[in-house]
């Protein structure tokens, strides 16, 4: 392939080319120059495709550390209207029908969300619209695993045309080289309508003078086609801008609308609406541009994306990546910088495949949250209009799925990038002044979807405060949630969306302050038992933060109502259970039913009380029954390991309520099981390969709990910093936490045999519980762990984390 850069030498005379782009990389700093030899590139450690198999929704496109653009393949399984795969890729889907600018990553519902102006290389004749092509039968096209590569930043991918793509980004922007086989028709479409959910309006113009194409889609509707409420949902929340240069002229150009093609046009309009199938086929705009093979078959793009303006694209670009930067340029700068965020942890030793599993991990937990303010900092907000980032705040970001992340994303992204984690506070906070007081519990780009349930914003800024993140309004915050877990709204009362876009934040409040759970027949809820355990958890966190912040009052509500699980416990069961209005069980009950929960049985979310396990415990008969009821939620009847999912009487690790179950066994004196359980999921659940998560990654969650659980340390409670001790699978592992001391573990015999724990000193000092305070926590140091074969019963079977 000739590059773009190649033909600037030839045009302006190689010394002066590359005298030119020497220049220009100076001066920009995201491109120092390349070091010749050094330490272990971690980025190199990293397979995007980790995940795009088996569920886990992940994409393997090029994006960089918490980055606006992620550019990478929408499928087709011959539906113009979907893709077959949540978030746009699936590895078993080996047909794309353009290279989308944005994606999420490992969200559950399909499509998910983004996907939005795919581009497609086509090497063929343009005679129809292509929104007419309603099986993606003409203006697709195969290729084979043989021919893509996934690195971080950076994304090459050869088609069976003989079209081929490779991508590299920077934080807002991107560039492309294409290349077409000699001498065939060659063009660009550029797909602008075809977002993975729909649109409600599109636009391109194309300016063949200055050879560039520009536009805009008009779009939103996450999880807007899902069968559980999302009617509802089918509503427009932002605006994506792009812009477009190229290095050589157009042959062609040419533009469509639904069914109507205009060769030689250089503007369309029109979206596709939020339907699927029959319903929406056939509809849409876009435009392409061609160019003429016959001598030179490369073309080399820049591209920037804006949530605000067209001229926010432009600048993006311009501000991200010098003018003559090549692909490998950008991606070589965008190796570093995932180099820099993937070295927040430093793991020595394990194996290739290890290292491999959790650097993935590491990666995708990073990627989030996304930046949605552009360089000059203003951002497309909630109430749908321009701001600016709060005083302090460096950038604005989105993509909360709040359910999901709470439980370990969140977590890990205090210990590992507090700055971050105080920016995207206070970026909630924004989004909840421009949304009436409402925090949404699933937040995407600058829209509220009021997806899942609970209240996760409360036990995720009650978290990011309790392990020492403080650059957010926290008082302010506080305050507004505080606010929300206590005055009702007309909107906690609407069924619109339910069960799984209920409206209501804090669904049916009124009746639940007086009835002390949420009743399943009177909840507005997805389900009343699930309800009940999220909102205590939430109460919790927010009581832990009012005491911190020395709101005495404020703390002692909230903990009354943490203990609310309590009112879902059937004694007579000895499960947690839907109840109704009149405080009669919902019967008959079955363990295996989710009647009353939301994505789980009663089986599993019996286990969602990490903020009481010893309140737990009692109800189950003591810290005795409890841990033999544990071992049965992890086992099979004659003893095998039961933690691959699929039985709904025990551990499903493919979803959140249960994820932290494992680590339950610290809280009930017996953590030689955590060491034990914990260790049989890593090596078992999950791996390297597209199938190695276990479920949709949920926006970096299940990433995080491997990250976590290979480090040996695992968050015990929302709202809190207390870390659990388990056994780590490296010999050391070094976290880097800025402005605050390192947090050193070492466990110098960590193989695939030792998998407990004999001992443990921090700083020196011996180590006796399973579980770090708060403040030794927030504290770093060393830990060193002594690890053995076989279980140590006597280890950390004393004091309890309450």
């Amino acid at each position: 392939m000739r590059h773009a850069l190649l033909r600037a030498a030839r045009r302006l005379g190689t010394t002066t080319a590359v005298t030119a782009v020497t220049t220009a990389l100076a001066v920009a700093a995201p491109f120092p120059a390349v070091a010749a030899s050094g330490p272990e590139r971690l980025s190199s450690l990293v397979d995007p495709l980790i995940g795009s198999a088996n569920g886990g929704n992940t994409f393997p496109g090029a994006t960089l550390p918490q980055g606006m653009i992620a550019w990478s393949p929408t499928s087709t399984a011959g539906d113009q209207t979907s893709t077959g795969a949540a978030n746009g890729y699936a590895y078993n889907t080996t047909r794309i029908r353009g290279l989308s600018l944005t994606h999420v990553n490992g969200a559950g519902c399909n499509p998910g969300a983004a996907g939005d102006v795919p581009i497609m290389p086509f090497t063929g004749d343009i005679t129809s619209s292509p929104s007419a092509d309603t099986k993606d039968a003409v203006y697709a096209a195969n290729f084979s695993h043989a021919d893509e590569k996934a690195v971080p930043g950076r994304y090459t991918l050869g088609l069976a045309s003989g079209a081929s793509a490779d991508l590299a980004v920077s934080k807002r922007a991107g560039v492309a080289d294409f290349s077409f086989p000699v001498g065939s028709p060659a063009s660009l479409l550029f797909r602008v309508s075809n977002s993975l959910n729909g649109s409600e309006d599109a636009h391109i113009d194309i300016d063949a003078a200055h050879r560039k194409v520009t536009g805009w889609v008009l779009t939103g509707a996450f999880c807007g086609r899902r069968a559980n409420g999302g009617t509802n949902n089918r509503k427009t929340y932002y605006r994506l801008h792009f812009s477009a240069t190229f290095d050589r002229a157009f042959a062609t150009t040419g533009t469509w609308h639904d069914g109507t093609l205009s060769p030689g046009s250089t503007t369309a309009s029109g979206g596709e609406g939020y339907a699927t199938g029959a319903d929406r086929a056939g509809r849409g705009s876009g435009g392409w541009v061609g160019f003429d093979t016959a001598s030179d078959n490369d073309v080399h793009m820049r591209l920037g994306i804006s949530y605000v303006s067209l001229a926010g694209a432009e600048a993006n670009l311009r501000h991200e990546i010098p003018a003559r930067a090549s692909v490998a340029d950008v991606a070589a700068a965008g190796a570093r910088s995932w180099d820099r965020e993937l070295s927040t942890v430093r793991a020595e030793g394990g194996s290739p495949a290890r290292r491999t599993a959790f650097y993935t991990a590491l990666y995708h937990a990073l990627m989030q949250p996304n930046l949605i303010s552009d360089t000059d900092g203003r951002y497309w907000g909630m109430d749908q209009a321009v701001h600016r980032p709060a005083r302090g705040q460096r950038a604005q970001y989105s993509n909360f799925s709040g359910w999901d992340q709470y439980r370990a994303q969140i977590q890990l992204l205090a210990l590992l990038r507090p700055t971050v984690a105080g920016d995207f506070a206070q970026s909630l906070y924004n989004f909840a002044r421009q949304n009436g007081g409402v925090w949404d519990r699933w937040v995407h780009i600058s829209g509220a979807t009021h997806v899942m349930t609970g209240d996760p914003s409360a036990a995720t800024l009650a978290t990011f405060y309790a392990m020492g993140v403080r650059n957010f309004d926290y008082r302010g915050a506080h305050a507004s949630l505080a606010h929300q877990a206590t005055v009702p709204t007309p909107d906690d009362v609407s069924d619109a969306g339910c069960p799984g876009q209920c409206e209501g934040q804090r669904p049916g409040l009124e009746q639940y302050l007086e009835s002390h759970y949420a009743p399943q027949d009177a909840c507005h809820c997805w389900g009343g038992a699930a309800e009940t355990l999220e909102d205590a958890v939430a109460d919790f966190s927010l009581a832990q933060w009012a005491r911190q912040l020395g709101r005495d009052e404020d703390a002692k509500v909230f903990t009354d109502r943490g203990a609310y699980w309590r009112n879902v416990f059937n004694p007579a069961t000895g499960y947690v259970q839907a109840r109704k209005l009149d405080g009669t069980w919902v019967t008959p009950f079955n363990p295996a039913s989710d009647l009353g929960f939301a994505q789980g049985t009663s089986a599993t979310y019996t286990w969602m009380v990490p903020h009481d396990v010893q309140g737990l415990a009692d109800a189950m008969g003591g810290r005795s029954a409890a841990a033999t009821r544990l071992d049965g939620f992890f086992h099979n009847p004659d003893g095998s390991w039961s933690v691959r999912g699929g039985d709904p009487l025990r551990y499903d690790p493919t979803n959140e309520p249960g994820i932290h179950a494992p680590w339950l066994y610290n809280a009930l004196g017996r953590p030689w099981k955590t060491q034990a359980t914990v260790r049989q999921i890593l090596d078992t659940v999950y791996g390297t390969g597209p199938a190695g998560l276990p479920g949709n990654d949920d926006l970096g969650t299940m990433s995080a709990w491997y990250v976590f659980s290979a480090l040996g340390i695992y968050p015990q409670t929302p709202g809190s910093a207390t870390l659990l001790l388990g056994a780590p699978v490296f010999p050391k592992a070094t976290v880097d936490r800025p402005g605050r001391t390192d947090l050193v573990i070492t466990a110098p015999e960590a193989d695939d045999t030792h998998a407990y724990i004999g001992a443990v000193r921090r700083d020196g000092h011996p180590v006796t519980r399973s579980w770090l305070t708060p403040a030794e926590a927030r504290a770093g140091g060393r830990l060193d762990f002594t690890l053995t074969t076989a279980p140590d019963t006597g280890w950390g079977t004393g004091d309890l984390p309450e």
